[in-house]
């Protein structure tokens, strides 16, 4: 039997993008639909009552890994709302089965850097350092009078399709 995270995504499947107009709100749209497309990908595991004991390890990984890419998500876009004229453009999210990367457009030229370390007590200044430290890897690159910027994770699901081929060639 075929598992939904098994086998290519159909190519239409495989770039979700939303399009932004002002900063009011950006963040929980943007969260949202981040979700909806982590449900859609499988990277959100189901709630299966009868799972066993080491699946449910895995489901805890992947749901950690799936709020993780919520928060860096959360990170960009604010970012956006707060450096960038006008907030945030667009927010493309693209999985090509072994990573996915996150964009997040604006106006603003200036690329983001990561601040000399903040105090932890005191708001601001923490959201590049976290996404520094839970990205695989990240960055920006211009775009029109703007710029993108970007990061990856690689994907939860490699797990799960080594476990399956597990199973298959124990039985």
């Amino acid at each position: 039997m075929k598992r939904p995270w098994e086998g290519p995504l159909p190519e239409s499947d495989r770039t979700r993008r939303l399009r932004l107009e002002g900063a009011e709100g950006a963040v929980q749209r943007c969260r949202d639909f981040s979700r909806q497309a982590l449900a859609a990908w499988h990277w959100l595991p189901g709630e299966d009552a009868a799972q066993q004991d080491e699946e449910e390890q895995e489901d805890d990984e992947q749901r950690a890994v799936s709020q993780d890419v919520l928060l860096m998500v959360s990170e960009l876009v604010t970012n956006a709302c707060l450096h960038a004229p006008g907030g945030p453009r667009e927010l493309r999210l693209s999985w090509n089965g072994e990573r996915l990367r996150v964009e997040v457009t604006d106006a603003s030229p200036v690329p983001p850097q990561l601040r000399p370390h903040a105090d932890p007590g005191r708001p601001g200044g923490h959201g590049l350092r976290v996404v520094d430290r839970l990205a695989r890897a990240w960055g920006s690159l211009p775009e029109g009078t703007g710029k993108r910027v970007w990061l990856e994770v690689p994907s939860p699901l490699d797990h799960r399709v080594a476990r399956i081929d597990h199973r298959v060639r124990r039985h």
